[in-house]
């Protein structure tokens, strides 16, 4: 039997070159669409974190819990050292095997023909609730539950020194389970909102006859969540140093190193850091630059971006109070706004549905907060604390070696060392992830066919824009997606890596891959946004039209083409993005190509 997408036109197909050659496991993979995940890992993949962190494992849970027709399963491949992804179509015509923790699985579709048909009554009728009831899950229920497991598993690593290496072991099959749990939490949630906004959407072109997308945009902010909150701390540290004579010295340093050690040459110094500093640390330093991988440093492990952030909000005195006055005034203008002109049925049929799609908003970076950042930092930190371990038996050279073993390479190791070259195995790994560097990822391979670009999630990356986007003629110009509105002209900041945050001055059009919650702290001092990833519902779109400056998200160029320093103006509604002027600076470019 053959599968529907096998039956289909083709749109499109790319199989592999020169340039970026495609191994493929079986003949069946050729004809699904793989699209490249810049949005949560643009990065190469460590291989512990391909084999047990990547959120595309719990997806055919989401898929049966809601009976979704279009999917039943999320797969993963990496192609030269680079996550690609395929939604598999509820066809039981196909049959593909995908990968976890080391071992083969044939991807689940339905048995019956008629799935698809039939199983989307159920989803119409259930996705409502929902919309109607999440909100209340996620508070009552959901973030206990989920406090509870991080605050077991910090429980531990506090103790981490009194435990052998086998408990670690355990400890570690425990924050699988919990990362496991909190991202099966991710897809109810997100499910949850899309039902709202998909429920606002509808009764917007009901009730006014049109969308209006930057309205709309508006009401999904949200002015009081877990980012805010975070924000709000380092203001408050912020106004502290400014306030004492002799933090303020410390802080004039040009470098967070630098400042440190001035910092811990007093005592009001030291009690900074002891009472302001580790706790901020403590509270909300669970996440790392690209929060999904195990590979990067959390901010719970390093005091320095948290001395830099405090820096840059004293660099531009940045006002925490008025800009969450100003935007939740704005989401409150938005609210009335979108009421205007209706009355009776139409009336209260909108003021329901925004009602509910109000009380959602904070959830899109409460639950980065709890899943994207703190599950998969929780994990991060239980496989430091064993590399620790192996490092004290002298088989390791450093902690973080562990991420680049497998997970079952990882657990043979731990049971006896004498079985594997640690050292060896880990620098082969690090040099393969260098080389994967050499590559420059394309945006999708494999087979696009139109039931392909018609899967919901995929305008997260910016498709089916992206596929059909011709690019443009015009020297020093390029189009993106238009993610929140505006038009703005700077200077250009491109960065790559958390050590370059120091770099944003304020005033700068930041440009960058991608953004997630740990980027939050630089739209206190950028003008504007420019990204290679998303849609105009991803991270840098949502967080964009917050505070209120115009973003061009999805442009898949940007960090190529614009160089540090140049002076770019970009139009957050048309999406264009125009190079006035080249710095003299050489471009900064991620890849070795």
């Amino acid at each position: 039997m053959t599968s529907k997408i096998e039956r289909e036109e083709v749109l499109g197909q790319f199989l592999g070159d020169d340039s970026f050659p495609v191994k493929w496991d079986a003949d069946e993979e050729k004809n699904l669409f793989w699209v490249y995940d810049d949005l949560h890992n643009p990065h190469p993949l460590s291989p512990m974190h391909e084999d047990i962190g990547l959120w595309t494992m719990s997806c055919d849970h989401m898929f049966r819990r809601f009976g979704t027709p279009f999917a039943t399963d999320w797969l993963a491949k990496n192609v030269n050292g680079y996550l690609y992804t395929a939604a598999i179509p509820a066809d039981s015509g196909l049959k593909i095997d995908g990968k976890q923790y080391g071992a083969r699985y044939g991807a689940v579709v339905p048995l019956d023909p008629e799935y698809p048909a039939k199983i989307g009554t159920y989803l119409n009728a259930v996705l409502p609730t929902y919309g109607l009831e999440f909100a209340n899950w996620w508070r009552g229920r959901l973030v206990p539950e989920m406090r509870r497991n991080f605050d077991y598993i910090e429980g531990m690593l506090d103790r981490q020194d009194e435990l052998t290496l086998m408990e670690l072991a355990c400890l570690l099959e425990d924050a699988i389970d919990m990362h496991d749990r909190h991202w099966k939490i991710h897809w109810m949630l997100n499910f949850a909102q899309l039902s709202a906004t998909l429920n606002l959407r509808a009764v917007m072109e009901k009730t006014h006859g049109t969308i209006d997308e930057a309205l709309l945009g508006r009401l999904q902010s949200s002015a009081k969540d877990r980012n805010w909150d975070s924000i709000e701390a380092l203001w408050k540290m912020k106004e502290e140093a400014k306030a004492d004579s002799e933090l303020a010295l410390a802080f004039k340093h040009e470098t967070a190193a630098e400042i440190i050690a001035a910092l811990e040459l007093t005592e009001r110094g030291q009690r900074f850091i002891a009472e302001r500093v580790k706790p901020y640390q403590k509270e909300f330093g669970w996440h790392a630059v690209w929060s999904h991988e195990f590979i990067f440093p959390t901010v719970f492990e390093q005091m320095a971006p948290v001395i830099e952030l405090v820096r840059g909000y004293i660099e531009t005195n940045y006002d925490y109070p008025q800009t969450v006055k100003a935007l939740a005034e704005d989401i409150e203008a938005a609210a009335k706004e979108i009421l205007e002109g209706l009355e009776g049925e139409a009336l209260e049929e909108m003021r329901a549905a925004n009602e509910i799609n109000l009380k959602m908003a904070p959830l899109t970076p409460d639950h980065h907060f709890y899943i994207d950042q703190g599950a998969n930092a929780h994990v991060r930190l239980v496989l430091i604390a064993i590399g620790k371990k192996l490092v004290a038996q002298s088989v390791l050279d450093a902690p973080d070696d562990v991420i680049f073993f497998r997970y079952n390479e990882l657990r043979v190791f731990m049971g006896d060392p004498s079985t594997t070259d640690g050292r060896a195995l880990v620098a082969q790994r690090k040099a393969e992830r260098e080389k994967a560097y050499t590559f420059r990822p394309r945006e999708w391979i494999g087979t696009v066919t139109q039931s392909q670009l018609d899967f919901p999630y995929l305008n997260l990356w910016g498709f089916p824009d992206k596929f059909y986007r011709k690019a443009t003629t015009v020297a020093g110009q390029f189009i993106g997606i238009g993610g929140s509105p505006g038009v703005v002209e700077g200077t250009a900041r491109v960065v790559l890596r958390e050590d370059q945050f120091d770099e944003v001055r304020a005033g700068d059009i930041l440009v960058c891959q991608m953004t997630n919650p740990a980027w939050v702290v630089l739209f206190t001092k950028i003008t504007g946004l420019v990204t290679d990833a998303g849609g105009t519902v991803s991270h840098p779109a949502v967080l964009s039209r917050e505070f209120g400056i115009p973003c061009v998200c999805g442009a898949s160029v940007a960090t190529q083409q614009i160089h540090n320093g140049d002076r770019i103006r970009i139009n957050g509604t048309t999406g264009l993005v125009e190079i006035l002027e080249k710095a003299a600076a050489p471009k900064s470019d991620l890849f070795g190509v």
